[in-house]
C-alpha cells in the first residue's frame, strides 16, 4: 500500500506562525488550557484542573435541574479564536476546520471517559441533524463533520441518519430558554426503521456549541423515549457564564507572528 506522506505546514488558524496542526501549541495553551467543568453541563467552574470520579463536580444549576443526558463534555469556552473559527466552519464554507477542531473535542472525550473508568462508553456516535433546507443551503452539517471524525478516531460507530430533524425551526439565537424550548418540540424524530436497534445503545450527541442546551434536550430526550440507554452530549465549544473570567471568553488579540 502506498504510504501516505506526512503532513505539510501550514499557517495557524490563531496567529499564522508555521505549524504542522491546524492550531499551534503555543495557542493551544494560551486559548484552550484544561478546566474543572461541570459533569452535566461542562461549564467551567472554580480549579484549573479537571476532577476525578467521584469527586467530579456538578453545578448548582444542574443539582437543582439535571439534563436527560448523562455527561456533557466540551472541549473549550466559547470565546476568541474558538467563535470565529466555529463560525468559519459554520458560515464561510470551510469544512475543513473540521479536522482541527475535532481533534480537541476527542481530547476533552478521552480525557473525560479516563475519570470515569466505571461507566459504559458510548457505542454509537450521532450529530444533531439539520432540517433538510438547512442542510441543502449550507451543503454540509457542521455537527456530522465534527462527529465522524471524532467517532473514527476513537473507533466507535457513527451515522448522520439515525436521527433527524424534518422540521424547519426558527434560528434560536436571542431568544429566551422558555421560548427556544418550545420552538423545538417535535423538530427531531428516529429514523422508524433503526429504533429496535436504538433500545439500549449509549449514544454520544455530538454538535458545534453548548449555549442553553434547548437544541441538546430535545434530541436527547428524543432518543430516550425512543429506547437509547444513555446519551451523552459531546459538543466543540461551551459558551461561558456571562460573569466568567475564564481564559478563553475574554475576547484576546492573537499573538504577533514571528518573522
Amino acid at each position: 500500500m502506498r504510504r501516505l506522506a506526512p503532513a505539510l505546514p501550514s499557517p495557524c488558524e490563531v496567529c499564522r506562525r508555521w505549524t504542522g496542526a491546524g492550531v499551534c501549541d503555543p495557542c493551544l495553551a494560551r486559548f484552550a488550557p484544561p478546566l474543572c467543568r461541570c459533569l452535566r453541563c461542562a461549564i467551567g467552574m472554580p480549579g484549573r484542573e479537571p476532577e476525578p470520579a467521584p469527586q467530579a463536580p456538578v453545578c448548582a444549576a444542574c443539582v437543582a435541574s439535571p439534563p436527560p443526558w448523562r455527561r456533557a463534555v466540551s472541549a473549550v469556552d466559547y470565546g476568541f479564536p474558538w467563535d470565529t473559527l466555529v463560525a468559519a466552519l459554520k458560515f464561510r464554507n470551510r469544512p475543513e476546520l473540521a479536522g482541527t477542531l475535532s481533534r480537541l473535542l476527542e481530547q476533552a472525550v478521552v480525557a473525560a471517559e479516563s475519570r470515569t473508568p466505571g461507566w459504559p462508553g458510548a457505542d454509537l456516535v450521532l450529530p444533531v441533524p439539520l432540517a433538510p433546507a438547512r442542510l441543502a443551503a449550507r451543503g454540509y452539517n457542521q455537527a456530522w463533520e465534527l462527529a465522524r471524525r471524532v467517532s473514527q478516531a476513537l473507533g466507535r460507530q457513527a451515522d448522520s441518519t439515525w436521527l433527524q430533524r424534518p422540521l424547519h425551526t426558527e434560528p434560536l439565537p436571542g431568544q429566551t430558554r422558555q421560548a427556544r424550548a418550545r420552538s423545538l418540540e417535535g423538530a427531531f424524530m428516529v429514523d422508524p426503521t433503526r429504533r429496535t436497534a436504538l433500545a439500549g445503545r449509549h449514544v454520544a450527541l455530538v454538535d458545534d456549541v453548548l449555549t442553553t442546551g434547548a437544541t441538546a434536550r430535545e434530541a436527547c430526550s428524543v432518543l430516550l423515549r425512543a429506547g437509547a440507554g444513555s446519551v451523552e452530549l459531546w459538543t466543540l465549544a461551551r459558551t461561558p457564564e456571562p460573569c466568567s473570567t475564564s481564559s478563553s471568553s475574554i475576547p484576546k488579540s492573537p499573538p504577533t507572528p514571528e518573522t
